[in-house]
């Protein structure tokens, strides 16, 4: 008599073992991404990431979110320097002047952009690429950075943008959607492969 086994249930790509990480992983990461809060939140969040964990960032995107007014571009522009203080003061965030300052250049960015008629949905969008045909397997074959993330960390330093090299752009593209780097193993899937 042979006894049946039952297969162990594929790992996610990332955050098993933690709650709010599995929730991120399943819920968000991978799905599109649209709205000048959104994106610049993520851009920021992004950049308050370098040099720590994701998850890091995700137990203190409340408060993030709190402090910034929702990301909202015009609340953000119009942080002082004794915002950037107070900031600094705040341990539910990540303390870091480069960083603090360079999301309230963002959001000055990105009201610059709409003062010539564009968006920051837009631009950032354009340098989305044509769908993998099929899924990666591993994450050795996942880049840190690729043409279109070099292209879009580019386009945004022009237009005055800060804390965006081609690595946080690719992790953003990631993150917002523009590309789907789901592992083929992956039980959650947030689109399905291109054909």
């Amino acid at each position: 008599m042979t006894q049946e086994t039952t297969p162990a249930p594929a790992a996610r790509c990332f955050g098993d073992g933690d709650e709010l990480y599995a929730a991120y992983h399943d819920t968000e990461w991978g799905h599109p991404v649209h709205g000048e809060a959104e994106l610049l939140e993520r851009i920021a969040l992004e950049g308050f990431q370098s040099g720590l964990s994701w998850l890091t960032i995700l137990r203190k995107r409340d408060a993030f979110r709190e402090v910034f007014g929702g990301f909202e571009p015009e609340h953000v522009a119009a942080m002082t320097p004794d915002d950037v203080e107070r900031l600094l003061g705040d341990a539910r965030i990540v303390r870091n002047r480069a960083k603090i300052e360079a999301t309230i250049g963002n959001g000055r960015a990105v009201l610059a952009l709409h003062d010539s008629g564009r968006t920051l949905d837009e631009l950032f969008w354009s340098f989305a690429p044509p769908p993998r045909a099929e899924r990666v397997a591993t994450w050795q074959d996942v880049p840190a950075a690729t043409d279109e993330s070099k292209a879009l960390a580019k386009a945004l330093k022009k237009e005055g943008f800060r804390f965006f090299g081609p690595t946080t752009a690719y992790a953003a593209m990631q993150a917002c959607g523009l590309v789907d780097d789901h592992l083929a193993t992956c039980p959650v899937v947030a689109r399905p492969s291109a054909a």
